[in-house]
């Protein structure tokens, strides 16, 4: 099996390395709008080719889009318009905006929505691991809309990579990853612009920083590129999540500012319950 990769950083790399691990494509070719992306990709035997879209498109089996959600949005519609008996799939953060955009498309039915639930704060084709995917979980969106045999494909594809998959409408996706996901990453970016403007001394940073502040704060590494088009794909759900979070802080701190000890108590009691749901 061919498999073309649109986007060859840290997830597009990492399905390739994994593909071919794994023996389900025989050969990956590369494509991306980065040249510096491509070389060190061909460099790291992640790609076997570089090669134009228009090019790759009809010698693929698979097209697998890895590129921010913003832009793998404008690309599908275009992409579906070339498709024969390829299978295409995605592997952004949100869902609602894509499918939507091809939900009327006359080759609708070639697409799978997915999303594999894994990534790092590092990005680039050598922040690309193999086989990351082992045991995660894969959210596939709005199967209804996708041909059997591309619907197939994918689950192989997926099963293949030992994921654990989920079916969900692309909406509710949209919701549950601002809980699960997108909050998590404005936490840390306001927390390391928090640290940044309170803490002025570098070295102190670094000397007295622990394993659960470097934890907590390790996403704010992460690559605005990306971030920023999910943020606002999936503008109404991160609003309504982070108004949340600011409630909670604002009662974290009345305890603290009142000397309200008890009622602090039942809210880290009440949030040690996580421990049920994250075992």
């Amino acid at each position: 099996m061919t498999t073309t990769i649109i986007g060859t950083g840290l997830i597009g790399g990492s399905l390739a390395l994994t593909l071919k691990a794994k023996g389900i494509s025989q050969h990956i070719i590369g494509v991306d709008t980065n040249p510096l992306h491509l070389q060190r990709a061909i460099e790291r035997s992640i790609i076997d080719e570089i090669a134009p879209l228009d090019d790759a498109l009809p010698v693929s089996d698979i097209v697998i889009l890895a590129i921010p959600v913003d832009r793998a949005t404008v690309l599908l519609p275009a992409l579906l318009d070339k498709v024969t008996h390829q299978v295409i799939l995605d592997v952004g953060s949100t869902k609602a905006d894509i499918c939507a955009a091809v939900h009327t498309h006359h080759r609708r039915s070639r697409y799978v929505a997915s999303h594999p639930m894994w990534g790092t704060e590092f990005s680039g084709p050598d922040a690309a691991i193999e086989d990351p995917f082992q045991h995660k979980t894969v959210v596939i969106c709005n199967r209804e809309n996708s041909a059997s045999d591309a619907l197939l494909i994918a689950e192989d594809i997926y099963m293949r990579m030992n994921m654990r998959i989920i079916y969900m409408d692309a909406i509710a996706h949209d919701i549950h990853a601002a809980y699960v996901s997108h909050i998590s990453h404005i936490t840390s970016f306001a927390l390391a612009n928090t640290v940044l403007e309170k803490e002025r001394e570098e070295d102190a940073i670094f000397d007295l920083a622990s394993g659960g502040f470097e934890s907590t704060v390790r996403l704010a590494k992460s690559n605005p590129a990306m971030w920023i088009p999910i943020f606002q794909q999936n503008r109404d759900n991160v609003l309504d999540v982070l108004n949340e979070h600011i409630s909670q802080l604002g009662k974290f701190k009345s305890c603290i500012e009142k000397e309200n000890w008890e009622y602090l108590a039942e809210l880290i009691e009440n949030a040690n319950k996580i421990k049920k749901i994250l075992k």
